[in-house]
Formats: C-alpha cells, sequence, structure tokens
C-alpha cells in the first residue's frame, strides 16, 4: 500500500527545528569585544614590546626565553621593549607646541582623542561612573594621597612587594588612619587595575572633589603672583595630570577645566601627576568662556597658547602680573570662542625642524618662563 512518500509535494529534507542560541537572554554577552591585541601589545606576554615600563613578570618571561634559546643554540623569541609605541594620546603627525590652530600631537598618525594610559585587552577594563570609587595606583600619587588626608577606604599591596620607604610610610600611614590593608596577589591587582603599572600599591578613594571655581579664583587673588591654568578640551588624563604636576612645579594656584569633552581627575590623571593633584586645586567649570571673562574681571590676564600667536613667550611682559594661561587641546588646540576670549595669544620659539609640543610640554615651557620673570622681577 502506497504511502505518503508516494504523494505529490512530499517533504524530502527534515523538518528546521527550534533555532540554537540565548533566545534573547543574555545577548550582550554575545556581543564582540573589540579587536584583539597581538603579543607585542600585552605588557604581560614575553613578546611585549611596547613603550611602557616593562612588567616585573614579563621580564621574568623573557630572561626564561633568553636562557632557554641560549641552551638551545637558537634566537630568543621575545619583543623588543619600547620599539613600539602602545600608548594612546601621544599622538603623532603635526601638531602645534601650544595648542594652536592646526593641533596639539594631532593630525595623520594621531591616535583617536580622548583615550589615555596604556591599550590593554579589550574588555579587561570597565569604565567606571563618576559616581564609583577610584583606585589610585602608584606609590608616590597613593603616598601624596595619603599625605594630603584625601579620604580612602581601602589599601591594596601586592604579596611579595619589593618594600621600599615609600611603602614602609604607605602602610604606616594607612594604618595610622584607620584604612584597612588588604594584601592580594600581583595577578588579582593587574585585573583591578586594567594593566596600568601600578607599582604594587592601590588606594581607593572616593569620587574626586572638585574646588568651586569661585574659591579657586579668590583663593588664586590673595597671593603676591596669581597665576592660574585653564584647559581648553584636553581629553587626555595622562595630559591633564601632567599639567597639575607643572603647576603645582611652578608655583600656580590653580587649575581649571570644562565639565563636558574634556578629561577630569581620574585614577589615569591622578598617577601621571604624581600625587601633585593632592596639592593642587582643580575646579571644573560649566562653561569656560565665561569662566575667562570672570577672571578678566577679577584683573587677570588671559593668555591663550597658540603655535600663530601675536606675541613671542619670551616677550610676555604680563608674565609678571595676574595671568590665566589657557592651554588647548591635543587636536584642535583652542577654540575659536576662547580663541576669541583670550586677551593675546602667545606663541612657543622653536627651531623649523621640530613642528609640535605635546599640550602638557607646551604648558610646562610656558609655566616654567613665567616663573622665571618672576623670580627676576621679584
Amino acid at each position: 500500500m502506497a504511502g505518503n512518500s508516494q504523494r505529490r509535494g512530499r517533504r524530502l529534507t527534515p523538518k528546521a527545528g527550534a533555532p540554537k542560541g540565548s533566545g534573547g537572554k543574555n545577548k550582550d554577552s554575545l556581543a564582540g569585544r573589540g579587536r584583539t591585541l597581538p603579543a607585542d601589545e600585552r605588557p604581560w606576554h614575553k613578546a611585549y614590546s611596547g613603550t611602557e615600563k616593562l612588567p616585573q613578570r614579563t621580564a621574568w618571561k623573557q630572561d626564561k626565553e633568553r636562557r632557554a634559546a641560549a641552551e638551545e643554540g637558537r634566537a630568543p623569541k621575545i619583543g623588543q621593549p619600547g620599539s613600539k609605541d602602545t600608548t594612546w594620546g601621544k599622538g603623532g603627525g603635526r601638531g602645534t607646541p601650544t595648542g594652536g590652530g592646526r593641533g596639539t600631537g594631532g593630525g595623520r598618525g594621531a591616535r583617536p582623542a580622548g583615550r589615555g594610559g596604556p591599550r590593554v585587552a579589550p574588555g579587561r577594563k570597565s569604565n567606571p561612573s563618576k559616581d564609583t570609587p577610584e583606585l589610585l595606583v602608584g606609590r608616590n600619587p597613593v603616598l601624596e594621597a595619603l599625605r594630603a588626608l584625601v579620604p580612602a577606604t581601602a589599601l591594596y599591596t601586592a604579596q611579595g612587594i619589593d618594600v621600599d620607604d615609600r611603602v614602609n610610610e604607605i602602610i604606616r600611614t594607612a594604618a595610622d588612619r584607620g584604612i584597612a590593608n588588604l594584601e592580594i596577589s600581583r595577578a588579582e591587582l593587574d585585573r583591578m587595575t586594567g594593566g596600568v603599572l601600578h607599582q604594587g600599591v592601590g588606594l581607593q578613594v572616593p569620587p574626586f572633589a572638585y574646588e568651586p571655581f569661585e574659591d579657586l579664583v579668590a583663593a588664586a587673588l590673595e597671593q603676591a603672583a596669581p597665576l592660574l591654568v585653564a584647559l581648553d578640551g584636553v581629553t587626555d588624563p595622562r595630559n591633564l595630570g601632567a599639567v597639575i604636576r607643572s603647576a603645582a612645579a611652578f608655583g600656580a594656584q590653580g587649575v581649571f577645566v570644562p565639565e563636558r569633552r574634556a578629561a577630569g581627575i581620574t585614577a589615569t590623571a591622578w598617577r601621571t601627576s604624581a600625587g601633585a593633584a593632592a596639592r593642587v586645586p582643580v575646579a571644573q567649570v560649566t562653561n569656560l568662556t565665561r569662566s575667562l571673562k570672570a577672571c578678566q574681571d577679577a584683573g587677570f590676564m588671559v593668555v591663550g597658547l597658540d603655535a600663530d600667536g601675536e606675541t613671542d613667550l619670551y616677550d610676555l611682559e604680563a608674565a609678571v602680573g595676574p595671568l590665566v594661561v589657557v592651554v588647548g587641546s591635543e587636536g584642535r588646540g583652542l577654540s575659536r570662542l576662547v580663541g576669541e576670549t583670550c586677551d593675546l595669544t602667545v606663541s612657543i620659539p622653536m627651531v623649523s625642524e621640530v613642528e609640535s609640543l605635546n599640550a602638557s610640554v607646551a604648558a610646562a615651557v610656558t609655566l616654567a618662563e613665567v616663573a622665571r620673570r618672576r623670580a627676576a622681577e621679584g
């Protein structure tokens, strides 16, 4: 007896089953995490060739490979540290020395704006919200934060850390303040910091407390030689930290930055400042142009750094009076409104073979010249 197999239009292939997958659940976990870093860009790999300081574990791996290669009579399969740029935000190509129209460290070959610090594998560290605690790392930043009585909730130290005078003072100061000292493995501290060089210590602190702008200006005017630094859209926290460090070194009374489209005080900025962020007040302002005009009304001369500035830095006679130095962003330099608000623009003279300076370096050169002039006048 003929069955269904003889009928017309019969199915010749098996019926499709239920599709495999998450069924809509946890679909975010299926999203990609970006490209996988090559071995020579991974700080924990023996093939690492980056410009960041070589981690102790990686140095041990490379030394082990050298010994094995020597015994086997072959070339070692290791990286060449320092031969490959593995940091964001340092930029390349053409740029202005001072944050002018052509940009600081921008142009061809520049890395995306707003990305600072060492490159780590995608997904290794999430971006914390502004209201979550920060983890300060590095012996100098942690020590300076403790000395400045910055509120802290926990101190993390890596097991087997090389103890020096700074570490001893860190542990002693944290104990005196009643801060819990948690000893964890170096691998765990690496995970918590996202691969950033931590020197075996980390301090968990609440979000950075910014100084009110009005108080910043008032405190500066109480000094014999008022000096403030303003950053116009500097998005690299390492540049921000470096500027704060220079401000502390050359006698500036404070730094102020825009709230939006600019770097704030993060753990990266803390570390780059080498702890100076604990000593120099930093303010966030809603509108940089209005804030600069408020400084002018208070008696400050506002000077913007621009590669095509009308005044040579070494001819800046206004340096001896109340002064605000404005540093432009890494890419586009001074914005149009900020440039128009400045009382004058200043350029740093350089030989023709050198076309660009990093924004933080330009700030340091300018602040050093201001300090020199003031010392000569005094």
